[in-house]
């Protein structure tokens, strides 16, 4: 009577455990999924794939030129504000270009180097530029991205999505997969010797 007790507890925690890891492999299929539509298209699409050094030719604030947020937006998501433009020197070609913060800058609005979050306080955001302007006059030599193909003539200071980030998406989906597949051949070997036990 206690030996088919035990059986049939040790089934049961077999059946919970390879449950948690067809859910741990299935999540982590989930998350590749979302990876791969989201992160890794970005990811392909930038060209600004090699870095070189920057050398800041001039920082200047239009302060009667208002941007606005995103092109083609609607009236009520358009935020004006002050339009920071960067040129640097690129050392890879000597040529003078405009600096954009990533690539999502350059598509909300080629005009400026810089695009704030929407926010309502426009003294903050008037700062905040203000105080990029002083740094970049500040640190005159910095690393940049630049398009090795020609395709964009222009430079970013950091991409949204650099190979370490890309690697550190997949580490958590990776880790809760191998899991997953441990857990289940762990089970597997589990039931195998159970199986082999009784045979004997």
């Amino acid at each position: 009577m206690l030996g088919k007790k035990l059986v049939t507890a040790q089934k049961r925690g077999e059946t919970r455990a390879l449950c948690l890891g067809l859910g741990m492999v299935a999540c982590s299929t989930m998350m590749y999924f979302f990876i791969g539509i989201t992160i890794v298209p970005f990811y392909t699409k930038s060209v600004w794939t090699t870095e070189t050094v920057c050398k800041v030719l001039k920082a200047n604030i239009m302060d009667k030129v208002l941007c606005p947020n995103s092109e083609g937006s609607e009236d009520e998501d358009i935020f004006p504000y002050p339009c920071l433009q960067v040129w640097v020197n690129l050392t890879a070609s000597g040529q003078e270009v405009m600096l954009y913060q990533t690539e999502d800058t350059l598509e909300r609005n080629p005009k400026c180097s810089y695009v704030p979050g929407k926010s309502e306080n426009s003294k903050e955001v008037k700062a905040r530029i203000e105080t990029i302007a002083s740094n970049f006059k500040k640190y005159q030599t910095f690393p940049c991205y630049y398009d090795p193909g020609g395709t964009q003539t222009n430079v970013i200071l950091s991409r949204l999505y650099p190979p370490k980030g890309l690697l550190f998406a997949f580490l958590w989906p990776t880790l809760m997969f191998t899991g997953g597949c441990l857990i289940i051949v762990l089970v597997k070997i589990s039931q195998y010797v159970s199986v082999l036990s009784a045979w004997q």
